[in-house]
């Protein structure tokens, strides 16, 4: 089982980009005790704040994953490229936000790459990347 994560702008950030909505943890601790928890499945990790960069990664891992798990950041609202790249691919893809984007600033209650992803978790804090991480393990269990 392999899963990509892949993120967008400015969430290299995590732990010191405003708190208040993002948590003080850093990415990277969360990270390993992610893949502790996941011990059988290989989690791979990405980020960039270039659009051009994440729609390569998302066409380069597209097909020899079992889902990537995407929080585009701020290009979930404004993207057409990346929802045309995770539609390209036959990987299942799930959007994530650390926050719940719904009880922020109105601009963010539309996301343009939704209709391309399997799913959607918002609002959880960084496990929000966990509950993505047991909807693709679910759903892999379902098909076998």
């Amino acid at each position: 089982m392999r899963i990509q994560i892949i993120n967008g702008p400015n969430l290299n950030l995590l732990g010191v980009r405003e708190p208040a909505i993002y948590g003080k943890r850093a990415w990277e601790d969360y990270l390993k005790d992610l893949r502790q928890r996941y011990p059988n499945v290989r989690i791979d990790y990405y980020q960039s704040n270039l659009e051009g960069d994440i729609i390569n990664k998302i066409q380069e891992v597209g097909f020899d994953r079992d889902g990537i798990v995407l929080n585009a950041g701020a290009y979930t609202h404004t993207s057409v490229a990346i929802l045309d790249a995770i539609k390209s691919v036959n990987t299942p893809t799930i959007e994530v936000h650390i926050s719940n984007v719904h009880q922020r600033e109105e601009f963010r209650h539309h996301s343009m790459i939704s209709q391309g992803c399997m799913g959607v978790i918002c609002g959880f804090g960084l496990d929000s990347y966990r509950l993505a991480i047991e909807a693709i393990l679910t759903k892999s269990e379902t098909e076998e």
